[in-house]
């Protein structure tokens, strides 16, 4: 066997044939991926890896191991050597494996200068060796997985026929069928088995770094049956039906084989942030499904920026994982602007399903245009269909740090919409009112989106003056309270009903400004107004929990600006103005509360100490490191607007502004006495959780002249800020016992090429990948030659 190797491994490098095969092969990467402008060049695309290769090298290799393979069997029936060859002494499978193995050889060889690809990217990333290299490991697996199905299939093609040309064009056919043809009747019939047959579903998983055990006995089976083939046409021996029986057993075990171990496999995910391994909070939701979950993804079209391919890419890739837990789920993308006659309707009729359009700038031969997509996905579930979001907004962010942060919340966005379908609502929140809360107005756009969720309710404290008992009972019933913005003072009956709601393990959002100031009460004719501390009998509250809210403002450089009408008359104008109590915060935690989030907007808050106790703290947001703590009572002004602030005040550093506290916690009622006699009063609770937020506008929407607006929007700058997001967050994580929230902990991050350093190098590296893969093999075929002539000179 191993002569017959190493014949056919002389043979191909004593030929010009041969290293021309290999040039062609290296030139045409060369060009597609470093040179010519499209989707596959590596440069363009700005990212820190490979998938350009791993998607176009299929196709190369296609055309390229076939002309290796054409002669294997062909070139020995047409010069009458088979005849001697399988009288030899030696099995006609280890004649074919030789023959095999030797083809196999030439082409990994023909794939080893493409690491040169791996250091260019390497050298080229943002910062130096940004790159991936398990996935990069486990896309060369997949490569070689595909080459060796390939070349089983040519040597097979080559047993067939004394004609090499014809050889070359039945393996071409057949390695395309495999490939992409089964995909395509997949398509056409909706068949998920006939899919799994083909090639492409299975190299598509290996070729991002995941390998699947069922993958690899896929193509194992393809090469083995191939290989048998291959043995029982090169035999000169009649054909017996004994042999027919084993060429269809054969087949049809690996068959059953393959369909039995489908659901008994393992399964190593080699990329670093481990990006294609479902949560398993993702997985639990989908596991039970019974019924088909339709998904139409609206992210397509080719005239897409190279960042949202990449993102298009990677929600395909998404949605595959969660199709491969559960077959139920089916998906298409759809480009719904494809028809020019249609676009207007079809945009109309995106918009008024809630699905905004966004515009992109893209790059062509040096030119830009302006085009609008879709980034958004519907999914429908026994006839219910929810809208999931696939951008994933942040103020300032440019497109790489958009591409990043959407990508990275992919998986939450999907998991939480389809967490919307399955899963019926278990949790009930109540809205405290009784306190002179925000009026339903003014959240009414939190509370249109909690109630995707969970059941809510407004709940009055009203009741605990008559029957406190009562009362209490009746909160115990919900799993969460929400108190936004009470400008009213608690009493203690009140309290010690929200005590004892905590103590049987009640979870908690307050929202709370402890001083008297509103931005409306600024545009008088004075534009001015008094900050003074507002009492709302809280303070031994959240004193005893571990946390105090102090009555002060909060004034920080990093700031929303204020709009204000400027000039009189025909002549006035509305302006933005710098305006420092409205911090906008960015969340430095990698808390999965505030994970990728977008800026979140405060209007005159208030700072937060934490005490010390027994209650485990986080702090979710502070403000800037250029803060200045504003004492009250104080004179606020609009005046503020056109002085220019003195950096060296601003010296007080972050300040708290949002705390979790979560643990077992003592009731503030202990060792005191009681307002009301409570039955079955409890002085320590059972694990439970609670946030507390020094700023109640931020759950407050702006209402205009059509009804509320969304939470986070401001109608004068078209800024979404992310407090929605952070509130939701904030509701989920307080109620999460399917542990979705944690999937925004979970830390995807792409890999970008230094732009900068590709721009000023750019021709260098273009001329490195074409002509020294070409060098390398230049020197290689001069020493091979040198060597044999050498060896047959003596």
């Amino acid at each position: 066997m191993f002569a017959i190797l190493k014949k056919e491994i002389n043979a191909f490098f004593a030929s010009s044939i041969g290293y021309l095969v290999i040039a062609i092969f290296l030139i045409l990467n060369g060009l597609f991926l470093w040179l010519f402008i499209g989707e596959f060049n590596i440069l363009d695309n700005g990212f820190a890896d490979l998938s350009s290769f791993f998607l176009l090298a299929p196709w190369i290799l296609l055309f390229l191991i076939p002309a290796v393979t054409m002669r294997s069997f062909s070139d020995e029936k047409k010069q009458g050597t088979l005849e001697l060859l399988v009288t030899k002494p030696i099995s006609l499978f280890k004649i074919v494996l030789g023959k095999y193995l030797g083809a196999f050889i030439l082409i990994i060889l023909a794939l080893l200068p493409t690491l040169l690809y791996v250091y260019t990217v390497y050298q080229l990333g943002n910062p130096v060796g940004n790159i991936d290299f398990g996935s990069t490991f486990g896309s060369y697996i997949g490569l070689l997985f595909l080459a060796a199905a390939y070349t089983a299939i040519g040597v097979f093609a080559s047993s067939l026929t004394d004609n090499q040309i014809v050889a070359f064009i039945s393996a071409v056919f057949l390695c395309f069928f495999f490939y992409i043809g089964l995909e395509g009747i997949a398509d056409f019939v909706s068949s998920s088995f006939i899919d799994q047959l083909g090639m492409s579903a299975h190299y598509k998983s290996i070729s991002r770094g995941v390998i699947d055990t069922r993958d690899l006995l896929y193509f194992i089976s393809i090469i083995l049956v191939f290989l048998v083939f291959t043995v029982r046409f090169i035999t000169t021996q009649p054909f017996h039906k004994k042999e027919l029986t084993t060429l269809v057993l054969l087949p049809l075990g690996l068959l059953v084989l393959n369909i039995f171990t489908h659901n008994f496999y393992e399964r190593f995910d080699l990329t670093k942030d481990q990006r294609y391994t479902l949560s398993q909070a993702s997985r639990s939701i989908i596991e039970s499904v019974e019924s088909p979950i339709i998904i139409d993804v609206f992210l397509d079209g080719s005239n897409l920026p190279s960042e949202f391919r990449r993102l298009q890419t990677e929600t395909r890739q998404l949605l595959e994982e969660f199709k491969s837990e559960n077959s139920q789920i089916y998906f298409n993308f759809i480009n719904p602007l494809e028809d020019d006659k249609t676009r207007e309707q079809s945009i109309q009729a995106l918009n008024e399903r809630g699905l905004k359009p966004m515009q992109v700038t893209v790059q062509d031969a040096g030119k830009s245009s302006q085009e609008v997509i879709f980034p958004w996905a519907l999914a429908s579930y026994n006839e219910v269909t929810i809208k999931i979001p696939l951008i994933k907004n942040k103020i300032g962010a440019d497109v790489q740090e958009l591409a990043s942060n959407s990508i990275q919340h992919l998986e939450y966005a999907f998991a939480d919409g389809l967490s919307k379908l399955v899963n019926p609502k278990r949790r009930k929140i109540a809205i405290l009112k009784g306190n002179n809360q925000l009026k339903d107005a003014q959240i009414f756009d939190f509370a249109k989106t909690i109630k995707d969720y969970y059941y809510i309710a407004a709940f009055t404290l009203d009741s605990v003056q008559s029957t406190p008992q009562k009362t209490l009972d009746d909160l115990k019933s919900y799993d969460l309270i929400i108190s936004a913005k009470p400008t009213e003072a608690f009493t203690e009956a009140e309290k010690l009903v929200l005590d004892q709601f905590t103590m049987s393990g009640g979870k908690s959002l307050w929202l709370l400004d402890r001083v008297v100031i509103e931005q409306d009460s600024l545009f008088n004719a004075e534009g001015k107004n008094i900050a003074v501390a507002r009492d709302l009998n809280l303070t031994d509250f959240f004193f005893k929990y571990g946390v105090r809210i102090n009555p002060v403002l909060i004034n920080d450089l990093y700031s929303a600006p204020i709009t204000l009408a400027t000039g009189d008359g025909s002549q006035s104008q509305f302006q933005q103005l710098p305006w420092f109590y409205s911090p906008l915060v960015t969340a430095t935690s990698k808390h999965p509360i505030v994970n990728n989030l977008n800026l979140i907007k405060f209007d005159f808050a208030n700072q937060i100490d934490t005490l010390k106790n027994d209650i485990q703290k986080t702090v979710l947001l502070q403000s800037s490191i250029l803060t200045k703590i504003d004492g009250t009572p104080r004179e606020v002004s609009l005046a503020m607007t056109n002085e220019e602030p003195d950096p060296n005040k601003y010296v007080n550093g972050p300040q708290n502004l949002a705390v979790l506290l979560e643990g077992d916690f003592t009731s503030v009622y202990h060792n005191r006495v009681k307002p009301f006699h409570v039955a079955d009063i409890k002085n320590t609770s059972i694990p439970t959780k609670m946030i507390v937020i020094a700023d109640g506008d931020v759950i407050k929407n702006d209402v205009g002249r059509n009804g509320p607006l969304e939470l986070g929007f401001d109608r004068w700058t078209g800024q979404e800020y992310g407090n929605k997001d952070f509130l939701l967050n904030a509701v989920n994580y307080l109620l999460d016992d399917s542990g979705l929230i944690n999937i925004r902990s979970k830390d995807i991050s792409l890999a970008f090429l230094d732009y900068q350093k590709v721009a000023d190098e750019k021709t260098k590296w273009q001329i490195i990948n074409m002509v020294l893969p070409l060098v390398f093999l230049a020197v290689f075929g001069l020493l091979f030659n040198f060597l044999r002539k050498r060896k047959y000179a003596r």
